[in-house]
């Protein structure tokens, strides 16, 4: 019985429900012709108000009026469309005057509205309701500060997080090592940096593993390694004697350029020296001190004498320590650094404020090289000098007579320099004696080694699986470490302090570089023809008489002192700048591929590389994998893909610009220190992809062997010295440019020795 009274009751429900839409649509019908009446109506009482008045003489409402007033009271109000939103909060609608005579009166604003304006009153009328809806739901002014607050405090909170994310913080390393004897005592006056069993971790991540750190005193030491493995990482906490240094031995960093003051350039460095600054001073002290008793008194009283005697003795002392330390000599010593790192005389007497970021590490770099601390460690220390500066730092530290740690990516730089290699590899250190030419024939040797024992092992361990016992298996393993840690102790100069493991495959990773072949274009592509440029203000600046041009073939080296114009000239070739005289010509179709040295402005922090690329390069058609595909062969590892920029290092954004120039298919590529933030792999790739390419070439660079590998072609290469605002071509190829900025090096240095 149940499920028939349901059914019943259901069919009642469905009959009612049909009634009642019916119902409903005829109430509209009705509503609507009323309303048209209504509108009629209403037009004919604002008429009516108007010509007669709303009231009687008595002050009561007049007849016309109140037949009015009792059709708009009988016509109910029009419907409204039915809204799919949920209905909005119901508002109590006001109390009615009832004493008043208007009360419920459709009455015009005023006498001036005209008949036009009336609907459009009606209009602001009928909004009325929803803007009273809108006045409920809209929060009050506590509620919205309260709002305000909480979206600042969101907002402060993604910007701390962000800061905190670029920040250098040293708290995020855990360095982890074996105490060199009881209570460190083994370390407190050795000349030798040792360290065992080191593991170092960054933010969770794992750098180095147990390994061994052995600095010996007065080796020069070239730390390599791929980018991003923890390098730079290792040399600063060196400089924070994070891991263990003996303590009497001074450690400097150079990393952070000098701070821009009134100071000179050349005071800058004079006063580095400390200690000779203190004694500067503490001379002055006393002679002030005694001269001023002796113009006072004439004579020094009794009661001074002792007091005047000891000040005596101690000036004394204080210019027998300065002979020692060649007081006398500290300004010509500084400025000949200076020189040799590019500085005029003019330059020296500049203050520090007045030179740009890449000059100001010259400065601190000769602070360094002055002071001459017992190890002195040098991240980078090419990136900011060109060509000439490149060749003095090499003759001047093959002179070193202390520890030196330098990481660098300029293979000439590292071969003339270093004494032994450390190679950060594998979460380890490995070393070789010799510079980095020896060391890599030795890595390369000790790779196929490796990778030899792999493939030996790898197969006594599938037979051993195959075989289906366990203990032949764990043999072939423990045969296999045994032999690994004897070869380990026995034939190379590695870290033996954690017991050898199974052999694993060495792979290095590779990069390739690529950009496409370009249209055949006719030359000329890019003139200067009887060209000259100032910037505006700069009356100590300008280029003149330039005379260039750029074609498909051409493989073109600018060199010459920094600040002498190289770079304005790749601008004005590039058409970024135009000459103040003369004329500019270029190929309407041609296609330039540029990288400069700030190219990280021209880079959108916001994006990730992918989108980037895919933003710039519509015209591609490359799909999200495609582009991944792309950057992933210029050397950006996959999870960096889809970070933002702004997280990437200098070496990752460096990637990210090639892999976009590439995809511009450019017919001439303008190249301003593009070795800057590569790695010797990317580099290696670089020259590879730029020797292969078929359009012209033009190129600024500190990197000897990057420019060499460019101008082997001495029937199409060039070489540009940029000095003095001229552009002269050099008679010879680069190796015999090179060559001579060598000779003239190495004889001032000479001249330097014998006036000592």
């Amino acid at each position: 019985m149940a499920p028939v009274v349901e059914k019943k009751v259901k069919a009642e429900k469905s009959s009612s429900d049909k009634k009642e839409k019916k119902e409903k649509k005829e109430k509209v019908m009705t509503e609507e012709k009323t309303s048209s009446k209504v509108k009629s109506s209403s037009k004919e009482k604002i008429s009516s108000s108007k010509d007669k008045g709303e009231v009687g003489k008595d002050g009561k409402p007049s007849k016309d009026k109140k037949k009015a007033d009792s059709k708009s009271t009988a016509a109910p109000a029009p419907a409204k469309p039915v809204s799919r939103r949920p209905p909005p909060r119901q508002i109590p609608e006001p109390k009615k005057v009832v004493n008043s005579y208007l009360a419920d009166m459709d009455l015009p604003s005023s006498e001036s509205e005209s008949d036009e304006e009336g609907p459009r009153r009606r209009g602001v009328d009928e909004n009325d309701a929803e803007d009273r809806l809108e006045e409920a739901v809209r929060p009050s002014a506590k509620e919205q500060r309260k709002l305000n607050d909480k979206e600042r405090k969101q907002l402060e909170k993604a910007a701390a997080a962000k800061v905190a994310a670029l920040r250098d913080d040293d708290n995020v390393f855990d360095v982890a090592f074996e105490q060199q004897g009881e209570g460190g005592e083994g370390v407190l006056s050795a000349t030798d940096i040792k360290v065992h069993n080191m593991t170092i971790r960054a933010k969770g991540k794992v750098l180095l593993e147990n390994t061994t750190l052995t600095v010996a005193a007065g080796r020069r030491y070239g730390l390599v390694g791929p980018n991003g493995k923890g390098k730079s990482t290792l040399l600063r906490l060196i400089a924070r004697r994070q891991v263990p240094v003996p303590d009497n031995l001074d450690v400097l960093l150079v990393e952070q350029e000098v701070v821009g003051t009134d100071q000179s350039a050349l005071a800058s460095v004079v006063a580095a020296d400390v200690e000779l600054m203190a004694l500067r001073a503490e001379e002055a002290e006393i002679n002030s001190k005694l001269s001023d008793l002796g113009l006072e008194e004439g004579a020094v009283p009794a009661a001074n004498e002792a007091e005047d005697g000891a000040a005596a003795d101690r000036l004394n002392e204080i210019y027998e320590r300065m002979a020692e330390i060649g007081a006398a000599s500290a300004e010509a010593r500084a400025s000949k650094i200076l020189h040799g790192l590019g500085f005029t005389e003019v330059m020296q007497r500049r203050a520090t404020n007045l030179f740009s970021g890449g000059w100001r590490m010259r400065i601190s770099l000769a602070r360094a090289l002055y002071i001459q601390p017992t190890v002195l460690l040098l991240d980078e220390p090419t990136n900011h000098l060109d060509l000439r500066a490149v060749l003095w730092l090499e003759a001047y530290l093959t002179r070193w007579k202390k520890t030196l740690i330098v990481v660098s990516h300029d293979r000439d730089f590292l071969n003339t320099v270093t004494t032994d290699i450390i190679h950060l590899h594998d979460e380890r250190l490995h070393y070789y004696r010799g510079n980095f030419a020896q060391f890599e024939e030795m890595y390369e040797q000790r790779r196929r080694e490796v990778n030899k024992e792999f493939d030996k092992y790898q197969k006594q361990m599938k037979a051993a699986k195959r075989s289906g016992s366990k203990a032949n298996a764990d043999k072939v393993a423990k045969e296999a470490k045994s032999k690994a840690q004897r070869t380990q102790r026995g034939k190379y100069e590695d870290d033996s302090s954690k017991a050898a493991d199974a052999p694993r495959q060495w792979n290095d990773y590779t990069v390739h570089f690529e950009f496409p072949e370009p249209t055949e274009l006719t030359p000329p592509l890019l003139q200067l023809i009887d060209a000259s440029f100032k910037y505006p203000g700069r009356e100590d600046f300008g280029m003149r008489d330039l005379n260039v041009g750029i074609d498909m073939g051409s493989r073109i080296a600018i060199v010459g002192p920094n600040g002498a114009g190289k770079t304005t000239l790749m601008n004005l070739v590039a058409g970024d700048l135009q000459p103040t005289h003369g004329d500019q010509r270029r190929n309407f179709k041609l296609r330039v591929g540029r990288y400069a040295q700030h190219f990280v402005d021209a880079l959108s922090f916001d994006e990730t590389p992918v989108e980037y690329l895919l933003n710039r390069f519509p015209e591609a058609g490359l799909r999200r994998e495609d582009m991944r595909a792309r950057l992933g062969r210029f050397g950006l590892s996959g999870h960096h893909h889809l970070q933002p920029i702004c997280k990437l290092s200098g070496g990752q954004k460096a990637r990210v610009v090639f892999a976009a120039i590439s995809l511009s298919a450019p017919h001439i590529l303008l190249l301003d220190e593009p070795t800057n933030h590569l790695d010797m792999q990317s580099i290696d790739a670089l020259a590879e992809a730029l020797e292969a390419f078929q359009g012209g070439v033009v190129i600024i660079s500190h990197d000897a062997r990057l420019l060499q590998s460019i101008c082997d072609d001495t029937e199409r290469a060039e070489v540009w010295i940029v000095e003095d605002g001229t552009v002269e071509r050099y008679d010879g190829d680069f190796e015999e440019y090179k060559e001579e900025l060598i000779k003239e090096i190495a004889a001032d240095m000479d001249e330097d020795e014998k006036a000592k």
